[in-house]
């Protein structure tokens, strides 16, 4: 293990345990809340002896003067403060030593996926890894008419007035969409399109600053979503996210009805040529 007695200006690992611990009720990680307690959240010191480890190792760890923490000391670390799956590869993602800055190729779909996407029946896009809308058919053109622009769902989801109305349950689609950009941040510290998107979202929306802040990091690649058309009316649709074997980055999004149900039939009248009646 590597110790530098100086804090880290570039401390991602640090900012990560520090928004975990402080979210973690004392309750919740069976510690005795004794005394006043100037933040909700758990103290080092706390989590230090949760973790099984000293108090200045851990602050250590915080402070990113302990540069290479071992696997075992990571996940004593993950056990204390109660991270799941998704948030244990991140923190292990974190505490890997950043990659070598390099200038990535603009991101587009494979002509492969592109062929897929236009042939299925519903709604389809392939989005990159900061959730830039790569290639759209038809069918989600549609689906996302009500949009001034249908270039990132991030920045759809903040910055576009008629995503309010759009996601039936906005609040969760916004959790959902700044979890996965803060996983596309464990993976690439350095990755400059990421930078000018939180950048962008960070000047122009509160709600994302909030939720940033937060460090919340879950992956669901699949579930339901109750979204308001703003002509086909109210959509229950069943999504399914598929990563590429060829391209990790790339993510194949498609929805769906269940058949015969009122949604499917919407849809149907949606992604017709004409749209539904008006």
């Amino acid at each position: 293990m590597h110790t530098d007695l100086s804090p880290r200006r570039d401390n991602a690992l640090g900012e990560y345990l520090r928004a975990r611990r402080a979210q973690l009720a004392p309750d919740r990680a069976g510690v005795s809340a004794v005394g006043h307690r100037r933040v909700p959240g758990l103290r080092r010191e706390e989590v230090a002896r949760l973790a099984g480890v000293s108090t200045d190792y851990y602050t250590r760890l915080e402070q990113g003067r302990e540069r290479n923490p071992s696997p075992q000391l990571l996940q004593a670390v993950a056990r204390a403060l109660g991270l799941d799956g998704d948030a244990v590869e991140h923190l292990a993602g974190l505490a890997a030593p950043p990659a070598p800055q390099r200038r990535r190729a603009r991101e587009g779909a494979v002509p492969a996926l592109r062929q897929l996407v236009a042939a299925l029946p519903t709604p389809a896009l392939v989005v990159g890894r900061t959730l830039d809308v790569l290639a759209l058919n038809p069918h989600a053109a549609a689906l996302y008419r009500g949009f001034a622009q249908v270039d990132n769902l991030v920045r759809m989801t903040f910055l576009d007035k008629a995503a309010r109305s759009f996601h039936q349950d906005w609040e969760a689609a916004a959790r959902a969409a700044v979890s996965s950009l803060r996983s596309a941040a464990g993976r690439d510290r350095h990755d400059l399109r990421l930078a000018v998107l939180v950048g962008e979202l960070s000047l122009h929306s509160h709600d994302f600053r909030v939720l940033w802040a937060r460090h919340d990091v879950h992956s669901k690649s699949a579930g339901t979503k109750s979204l308001h058309h703003p002509e086909a009316g109210d959509l229950e649709l069943a999504y399914e996210t598929l990563t590429l074997n060829s391209d990790p980055d790339q993510r194949l999004v498609v929805y769906q009805a269940v058949p015969g149900s009122p949604s499917a039939e919407r849809l149907a009248l949606l992604q017709a040529p004409t749209g539904p009646a008006g």
